[in-house]
């Protein structure tokens, strides 16, 4: 209990700490935003500098303000004709830069050709094909799905499930990410993420998130998850499953046990049961809404477009199938030995005949 209480308490006090932040650079930035917020809005060497105001006020950036990473902006800018200074990532984000560097990755691109600092998000409000695209911006999709099907079986599935990250980082605590997909208009087999607008017309409501939280209570239990993928069927939409890490690193890399199919498919029914269920928000980004455990082991219902075999095994069910397959070879096994023993009584047969 005390322990509950001190990690509330914590949590609170951080919020407070970047709420008062907020408030202290919330002037600032609107001043920055009188400009840079129009589209036209060019610089001195004519190139575009204009920034999303409802993007840029959901990043953390935002917070800290404009002038943490621009300090040296002259009182007479941009009259003054000199470009602001600009924070190197390195100067808040210390060890992942460290990280980031030591990593195959280090050498080939800068943070901001991954992460634009005036849109950037927490990976768990993006979806994972906002994720994997920022990887395909460098490396094309289609020699990826070339390179990985070499050794990897179904391995345009395998890449539609997982997240870059997810086998090439060392990142951690692996959770299912389900999202909500529509079909592409004119296509059978292609679905994107659905936008906010697309499911604020199914739900009819702003909280799109009640389209499957029925009750409102934040937990997608497995009832309604039946109820919502009966509801999806006629709508050309599906229910998509992503294995997504809650702890990422910048640790870019080759694992050698990424080439184990056991990493994934050897959990045992205890893990990655716990998932979540993802939906975008009106301006920018998703939020997230557990689901009841459980979900990824009822194909039926639960996440009939996701199995993940391996994970969703029983050891009951494991000896069940094997006493099975031991019967049915037991069959044809049994009568050829029979033959076998009795071989010399049916010659003997064959000759008094």
């Amino acid at each position: 209990m005390h322990a509950n209480k001190r990690i509330l308490w914590i949590s609170f006090s951080l919020l407070m700490m970047f709420t008062l932040s907020a408030f202290a650079a919330l002037p600032e930035n609107e001043k920055c935003m009188n400009c840079h917020g129009q589209r036209e809005i060019k610089s001195i060497a004519g190139n575009n500098v204009y920034i999303d105001p409802a993007k840029f006020v959901a990043t953390t950036h935002a917070i800290v303000g404009c002038a943490s990473c621009h300090d040296r902006v002259s009182s007479d800018h941009p009259g003054d004709g000199s470009a602001p200074t600009r924070a190197t990532c390195g100067d808040c984000h210390g060890p992942i830069f460290d990280e980031y560097s030591k990593s195959l990755h280090g050498s080939k691109a800068r943070c901001n050709d991954c992460h634009n600092p005036h849109d950037v998000k927490l990976p768990v409000i993006m979806s994972g094909d906002e994720i994997n695209g920022k990887c395909a911006k460098c490396h094309d999709t289609r020699k990826t799905l070339q390179n990985h099907a070499k050794w990897l079986p179904q391995a345009e599935l395998h890449i539609d499930s997982l997240l870059c990250i997810t086998c090439h980082t060392g990142s951690k605590d692996y959770v299912i990410t389900m999202s909500i997909e529509s079909r592409q208009p004119g296509s059978k087999d292609v679905f994107k993420s659905a936008t906010y607008e697309e499911l604020a017309t199914l739900s009819k409501m702003e909280d799109i998130g009640r389209l499957i939280d029925l009750n409102g209570d934040n937990l997608v239990s497995l009832e309604e998850l039946r109820v919502f993928n009966h509801h999806l069927r006629g709508k050309n939409m599906r229910l998509w499953g992503m294995m997504t890490p809650e702890i990422v690193t910048h640790s870019y890399q080759i694992l050698e046990n990424r080439w184990d199919c056991s990493f994934c498919h050897a959990s045992g029914p205890k893990a990655m049961q716990k998932s979540f269920l993802a939906f975008p928000q009106k301006k920018g980004g998703y939020t997230r809404l557990a689901v009841e455990k459980g979900a990824i082991l009822d194909i039926l219902y639960g996440t009939p477009d996701f199995y993940m075999l391996g994970s969703t095994r029983s050891t009951p069910l494991n000896i069940v199938g094997a006493l099975i397959v031991i019967a049915g070879l037991s069959f044809p096994l049994g009568h050829g030995f029979f033959r076998l023993l009795t071989r010399k009584n049916r010659k003997e047969d064959d000759h008094e005949a």
